[in-house]
Protein backbone atom coordinates (compact mmCIF):
# COMPACT_ATOMS: atom_id res chain seq x y z
CA UNK A 1 0.00 0.00 0.00
CA UNK A 2 1.25 3.56 -0.29
CA UNK A 3 0.61 7.06 1.27
CA UNK A 4 -3.22 8.59 1.34
CA UNK A 5 -3.83 10.33 -1.60
CA UNK A 6 -6.56 12.67 -2.38
CA UNK A 7 -8.73 10.93 -5.44
CA UNK A 8 -11.40 11.67 -7.41
CA UNK A 9 -13.52 9.22 -9.76
CA UNK A 10 -14.91 10.25 -13.01
CA UNK A 11 -18.77 11.69 -12.60
CA UNK A 12 -18.30 12.34 -9.04
CA UNK A 13 -19.57 16.06 -8.49
CA UNK A 14 -16.91 18.89 -8.45
CA UNK A 15 -15.29 18.58 -5.46
CA UNK A 16 -16.47 15.41 -4.33
CA UNK A 17 -13.09 13.76 -3.48
CA UNK A 18 -12.50 10.56 -1.57
CA UNK A 19 -9.65 10.02 0.82
CA UNK A 20 -8.35 6.66 0.85
CA UNK A 21 -5.40 4.20 0.17
CA UNK A 22 -4.67 3.00 -2.75
CA UNK A 23 -2.94 -0.29 -3.51
CA UNK A 24 -0.07 0.70 -6.03
CA UNK A 25 -1.37 -2.75 -8.26
CA UNK A 26 -4.37 -1.30 -8.88
CA UNK A 27 -3.13 1.95 -10.51
CA UNK A 28 -1.86 1.25 -13.84
CA UNK A 29 -1.00 4.11 -16.18
CA UNK A 30 -3.44 5.63 -18.98
CA UNK A 31 -2.98 6.83 -22.05
CA UNK A 32 -4.52 9.70 -21.35
CA UNK A 33 -2.71 12.87 -22.75
CA UNK A 34 -1.85 16.03 -21.27
CA UNK A 35 -4.93 17.72 -22.99
CA UNK A 36 -7.47 15.29 -21.69
CA UNK A 37 -5.47 16.00 -18.19
CA UNK A 38 -6.20 19.61 -18.53
CA UNK A 39 -10.12 19.59 -19.62
CA UNK A 40 -10.78 16.89 -16.83
CA UNK A 41 -8.97 19.21 -14.10
CA UNK A 42 -10.98 22.24 -15.42
CA UNK A 43 -14.24 20.55 -14.72
CA UNK A 44 -13.13 19.88 -11.19
CA UNK A 45 -12.00 23.78 -10.78
CA UNK A 46 -8.89 22.07 -9.41
CA UNK A 47 -6.27 23.35 -12.61
CA UNK A 48 -3.13 24.99 -9.87
CA UNK A 49 -2.66 22.03 -8.46
CA UNK A 50 0.86 21.33 -8.93
CA UNK A 51 1.04 17.75 -8.66
CA UNK A 52 -1.76 15.87 -10.50
CA UNK A 53 -2.67 12.95 -12.90
CA UNK A 54 -4.68 10.40 -14.19
CA UNK A 55 -4.36 6.76 -13.78
CA UNK A 56 -6.66 4.74 -15.31
CA UNK A 57 -10.00 5.88 -13.91
CA UNK A 58 -8.67 7.28 -11.40
CA UNK A 59 -7.90 11.55 -10.90
CA UNK A 60 -4.64 11.74 -8.38
CA UNK A 61 -3.55 14.98 -6.42
CA UNK A 62 -0.25 14.54 -4.92
CA UNK A 63 -0.01 17.03 -2.34
CA UNK A 64 3.87 18.41 -1.58
CA UNK A 65 4.32 15.91 1.28
CA UNK A 66 4.18 13.30 -0.56
CA UNK A 67 6.72 14.71 -3.53
CA UNK A 68 9.01 15.26 -0.17
CA UNK A 69 8.75 11.78 1.69
CA UNK A 70 7.27 9.49 -1.49
CA UNK A 71 7.44 5.54 -0.53
CA UNK A 72 5.87 3.87 -3.10
CA UNK A 73 5.63 -0.04 -4.05
CA UNK A 74 8.81 -1.76 -4.67
CA UNK A 75 6.85 -3.04 -7.83
CA UNK A 76 6.31 0.82 -8.77
CA UNK A 77 6.40 1.46 -13.03
CA UNK A 78 8.74 3.44 -14.75
CA UNK A 79 5.46 5.41 -15.55
CA UNK A 80 4.92 6.07 -12.29
CA UNK A 81 8.28 8.36 -11.58
CA UNK A 82 7.63 10.01 -15.01
CA UNK A 83 4.45 10.45 -13.89
CA UNK A 84 6.25 12.95 -10.91
CA UNK A 85 9.03 14.40 -13.04
CA UNK A 86 6.04 15.87 -15.27
CA UNK A 87 4.66 17.56 -12.55
CA UNK A 88 7.51 19.58 -11.68
CA UNK A 89 7.88 19.95 -15.46
CA UNK A 90 4.73 21.57 -15.62
CA UNK A 91 5.46 24.09 -12.42
CA UNK A 92 8.15 25.14 -14.66
CA UNK A 93 6.36 25.71 -17.42
CA UNK A 94 3.69 28.01 -15.03
CA UNK A 95 7.00 30.44 -14.20
CA UNK A 96 7.90 30.43 -17.72
CA UNK A 97 10.62 27.97 -18.05
CA UNK A 98 11.28 25.21 -20.28
CA UNK A 99 9.19 22.62 -19.13
CA UNK A 100 11.20 20.12 -18.22
CA UNK A 101 11.41 17.85 -14.69
CA UNK A 102 13.48 15.34 -12.87
CA UNK A 103 13.03 13.04 -9.71
CA UNK A 104 15.59 11.18 -8.09
CA UNK A 105 14.69 7.82 -6.74
CA UNK A 106 16.65 5.81 -3.55
CA UNK A 107 15.07 2.63 -2.35
CA UNK A 108 11.17 3.63 -4.04
CA UNK A 109 11.21 6.53 -2.20
CA UNK A 110 12.01 10.43 -4.18
CA UNK A 111 14.59 12.30 -2.52
CA UNK A 112 15.12 14.40 -5.06
CA UNK A 113 13.29 16.76 -7.83
CA UNK A 114 14.03 19.62 -9.99
CA UNK A 115 12.41 21.53 -12.34
CA UNK A 116 14.51 24.05 -14.81
CA UNK A 117 14.96 27.15 -13.44
CA UNK A 118 17.58 28.64 -15.67
CA UNK A 119 15.32 31.65 -16.37
CA UNK A 120 14.87 32.53 -12.91
CA UNK A 121 18.27 32.15 -11.53
CA UNK A 122 20.00 33.46 -14.39
CA UNK A 123 22.00 30.54 -14.01
CA UNK A 124 22.80 28.18 -17.01
CA UNK A 125 23.64 24.99 -14.45
CA UNK A 126 20.23 25.35 -13.00
CA UNK A 127 18.72 22.38 -15.72
CA UNK A 128 16.02 20.12 -14.12
CA UNK A 129 18.59 17.32 -13.21
CA UNK A 130 21.68 19.25 -11.50
CA UNK A 131 18.54 20.51 -8.82
CA UNK A 132 17.58 16.99 -8.61
CA UNK A 133 20.82 15.36 -7.83
CA UNK A 134 21.76 18.28 -5.48
CA UNK A 135 18.71 17.44 -3.53
CA UNK A 136 19.31 13.94 -3.51
CA UNK A 137 23.08 14.74 -2.26
CA UNK A 138 22.14 16.59 -0.07
CA UNK A 139 19.04 14.06 1.51
CA UNK A 140 21.89 11.78 1.54
CA UNK A 141 25.06 13.33 2.44
CA UNK A 142 27.17 11.90 0.09
CA UNK A 143 27.99 13.23 -3.97
CA UNK A 144 27.64 9.34 -4.70
CA UNK A 145 24.19 8.22 -5.69
CA UNK A 146 25.28 5.02 -6.54
CA UNK A 147 21.90 3.42 -5.61
CA UNK A 148 19.68 6.36 -7.00
CA UNK A 149 17.85 6.25 -10.30
CA UNK A 150 17.09 9.16 -12.16
CA UNK A 151 14.01 10.18 -14.07
CA UNK A 152 13.53 13.26 -16.08
CA UNK A 153 11.31 14.41 -18.92
CA UNK A 154 13.72 15.41 -21.44
CA UNK A 155 16.71 13.57 -22.89
CA UNK A 156 19.96 14.56 -21.00
CA UNK A 157 21.96 17.41 -22.49
CA UNK A 158 25.66 17.09 -22.18
CA UNK A 159 26.12 18.48 -18.63
CA UNK A 160 23.38 16.68 -17.25
CA UNK A 161 24.52 13.68 -18.05
CA UNK A 162 27.97 14.54 -17.16
CA UNK A 163 26.56 15.06 -13.50
CA UNK A 164 24.63 11.99 -13.67
CA UNK A 165 27.81 9.95 -14.55
CA UNK A 166 29.84 12.06 -11.57
CA UNK A 167 27.13 10.90 -9.25
CA UNK A 168 27.91 7.54 -9.88
CA UNK A 169 24.32 6.56 -10.72
CA UNK A 170 22.27 3.75 -11.09
CA UNK A 171 20.00 4.37 -13.86
CA UNK A 172 18.78 6.64 -15.89
CA UNK A 173 15.38 7.13 -17.40
CA UNK A 174 13.89 9.62 -19.79
CA UNK A 175 10.77 10.23 -21.99
CA UNK A 176 11.09 12.09 -25.20
CA UNK A 177 14.49 12.93 -27.23
CA UNK A 178 16.19 15.97 -28.07
CA UNK A 179 17.27 15.84 -31.14
CA UNK A 180 19.67 19.35 -30.77
CA UNK A 181 20.99 18.90 -27.25
CA UNK A 182 20.65 14.67 -26.37
CA UNK A 183 23.71 13.49 -25.09
CA UNK A 184 22.57 9.69 -24.21
CA UNK A 185 20.61 8.87 -27.91
CA UNK A 186 20.52 11.94 -30.11
CA UNK A 187 23.85 13.54 -30.67
CA UNK A 188 25.91 11.31 -28.41
CA UNK A 189 26.13 7.89 -26.12
CA UNK A 190 27.72 8.70 -23.16
CA UNK A 191 25.96 6.30 -20.72
CA UNK A 192 27.96 3.56 -22.40
CA UNK A 193 30.72 5.51 -23.57
CA UNK A 194 33.69 2.86 -22.54
CA UNK A 195 36.01 5.15 -22.52
CA UNK A 196 34.81 6.53 -19.19
CA UNK A 197 35.51 5.53 -15.61
CA UNK A 198 31.48 5.23 -14.86
CA UNK A 199 28.86 3.75 -17.66
CA UNK A 200 24.80 3.18 -16.49
CA UNK A 201 21.88 1.92 -18.47
CA UNK A 202 19.57 4.41 -19.64
CA UNK A 203 15.72 3.45 -20.48
CA UNK A 204 14.61 6.30 -23.42
CA UNK A 205 10.80 6.77 -24.70
CA UNK A 206 9.08 6.49 -21.05
CA UNK A 207 5.91 8.87 -21.51
CA UNK A 208 7.52 9.87 -24.84
CA UNK A 209 4.16 11.59 -26.04
CA UNK A 210 3.18 13.21 -22.94
CA UNK A 211 6.70 14.35 -22.72
CA UNK A 212 6.78 15.76 -26.31
CA UNK A 213 3.53 17.70 -25.98
CA UNK A 214 4.40 19.43 -22.81
CA UNK A 215 7.44 20.80 -24.04
CA UNK A 216 5.55 21.90 -27.88
CA UNK A 217 2.94 23.11 -26.23
CA UNK A 218 4.71 25.85 -24.17
CA UNK A 219 7.05 26.65 -27.46
CA UNK A 220 3.87 26.72 -29.24
CA UNK A 221 2.43 29.28 -26.34
CA UNK A 222 5.65 30.99 -26.44
CA UNK A 223 5.70 31.91 -30.29
CA UNK A 224 2.30 32.89 -29.94
CA UNK A 225 3.15 35.44 -27.15
CA UNK A 226 5.90 36.73 -28.96
CA UNK A 227 4.25 37.35 -32.34
CA UNK A 228 1.17 39.16 -30.01
CA UNK A 229 3.83 41.45 -28.87
CA UNK A 230 5.37 42.08 -32.26
CA UNK A 231 2.10 42.97 -33.49
CA UNK A 232 1.03 45.07 -31.08
CA UNK A 233 4.37 47.09 -30.79
CA UNK A 234 4.94 47.32 -34.75
CA UNK A 235 5.45 50.85 -36.39
CA UNK A 236 3.94 51.70 -39.57
CA UNK A 237 7.24 52.02 -42.33
CA UNK A 238 7.77 54.84 -44.63
CA UNK A 239 6.22 53.47 -47.14
CA UNK A 240 3.36 52.98 -45.34
CA UNK A 241 3.15 56.82 -44.44
CA UNK A 242 5.40 57.28 -40.93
Amino acid sequence: MIRVWRVCWPGDAPGNFLEQTVCFSDLIPSTLSLNSLSSFSHRFGISNCRHQFVWTNIYVMVDDDFMNNSHAHPSAPDEFYMELALAEAKGAAAKGEVPVGAVVVWQQEVIGRGCNRREERQNALCHAEVLAIEAASSRLQSWRLTDCDIYVTLEPCIMCVGAILQARMRRLVFGCLDPKAGAVESLYRLCDDERLNHRLPATGGVMATDCAFLLADFFRRLRHEKSHVQTAERWPSPVEGA
